[in-house]
C-alpha cells in the first residue's frame, strides 16, 4: 500500500499513553512528523523521546484539551515545528461509568468527562480548523465509542459524550466538505488502555454487555489471572474476545493512510468474539 502518512504533520492528543501513544509511534514509523500532546508533560515527552530514539520525528507539548487557548498554542507549535497541521487526532478521553444513583461520587467525574470527551474535541477542532481550511486540506480523526451507539444503563454520561462526538464530527464533515476530512473511530471495550482507571462503579459496565454479563465477568477474571483460554486470546481465532489496543491504533493509522480524496468516515473495531452488545 502506498504510504500516505510520510511527511505529514500529525497532532495527537492523549499521546502519553493508550491509543494515543500507540498511534503516535505507528505514525512516526511511517515517516509522519508527530506532535505528542498530553496534559501530563512527562508522558508526552516520554512518547516523543521514544519516537526519536527509533529515528522518528516528534515533539512533545503539554496541553489540557479542556482549555481552548492551550489547544491553539499546541497547534501553533506543531505548525511551527513541521510547517503545517495535516492531521488532528482528538484521542484524549476518560470513561467514568456509573449509575445515576452514584451521582454523589460521580458528578465531578461526569463534568470532567464532558469537558474532556466532548468539549476537548471541539477545542481541538477549532484550534486546527482555520489552518486546515487555509491550507486547503486537512484530516480530523475523532475517537468515539460503541457506547455512543445507543443509551445503556451505567453509561448515561459517557455514552452521551460519545454520541455528541459522532453528531459533531459529521456536521463538521458537511461544513468543511472538500477541504477537511473527518473520521470517527469507535473502539469496542479494550481492557489494557488505562480507561478503566476512570470508571467510578465497575458494576456500571453491565449495560454494555447485557445478557452476556455472566460470561463476560468470567472471561475478565480469566484474563486478569492469566488463565485465558487459548482461542479467546488468539487474534487468529474467530473466538478472539479481548481486543488488543494495538488494533485500534492500526485502524486510526489505516484511516489516515489514505489518499487525500478518500475518506473512511466511520470505523468500528471489535474482537470477533467480544461480549459487547452495542
Amino acid at each position: 500500500m502506498t504510504n500516505h502518512i510520510v511527511d505529514k504533520s500529525l497532532l495527537i492528543t492523549g499521546a502519553g499513553n493508550g491509543f494515543g501513544r500507540l498511534t503516535a509511534e505507528r505514525a512516526a514509523a511511517l515517516g509522519g512528523r508527530v506532535t505528542c500532546v498530553d496534559v501530563d508533560a512527562l508522558a508526552a515527552e516520554a512518547t516523543a523521546t521514544a519516537i526519536r530514539a527509533q529515528g522518528g520525528s516528534a515533539i512533545a507539548v503539554a496541553a489540557d484539551v479542556r482549555q481552548a487557548e492551550q489547544m491553539r498554542a499546541a497547534v501553533d507549535q506543531a505548525a511551527e515545528a513541521f510547517g503545517s497541521i495535516d492531521v488532528l487526532v482528538n484521542n484524549a478521553g476518560i470513561m467514568p461509568l456509573a449509575f445515576l444513583a452514584d451521582h454523589e461520587l460521580a458528578l465531578e467525574a461526569w463534568h470532567r468527562c464532558i469537558d474532556i470527551n466532548f468539549k476537548g474535541v471541539i477545542n481541538g477542532t477549532v484550534a486546527a480548523y482555520d489552518r486546515m481550511m487555509a491550507q486547503g486540506r486537512g484530516h480530523i480523526v475523532n475517537l468515539s465509542s460503541i457506547f455512543g451507539n445507543h443509551p445503556v444503563v451505567g453509561g448515561a454520561v459517557y455514552g452521551a459524550t460519545k454520541a455528541a462526538v459522532d453528531h459533531f464530527s459529521h456536521a463538521v464533515r458537511q461544513e468543511a466538505r472538500g477541504k477537511i476530512k473527518v473520521t470517527v473511530i469507535k473502539p469496542t471495550g479494550v481492557i489494557a488502555t488505562g480507561l478503566a482507571a476512570s470508571v467510578v462503579n465497575k458494576a456500571a459496565g453491565v449495560g454494555i454487555v447485557g445478557h452476556n454479563a455472566g460470561a463476560y465477568g468470567e472471561a475478565v477474571r480469566r484474563f486478569m489471572a492469566g488463565t485465558a483460554q487459548p482461542d479467546e486470546a488468539d487474534p487468529d481465532n474467530i473466538a478472539y474476545a479481548s481486543l488488543d489496543a494495538g488494533y485500534i491504533a492500526d485502524a486510526i493509522i489505516h484511516a489516515i493512510n489514505q489518499p487525500w480524496g478518500v475518506l473512511l468516515s466511520d470505523i468500528t473495531v471489535r474482537a470477533s468474539g467480544d461480549y459487547y452488545i452495542l
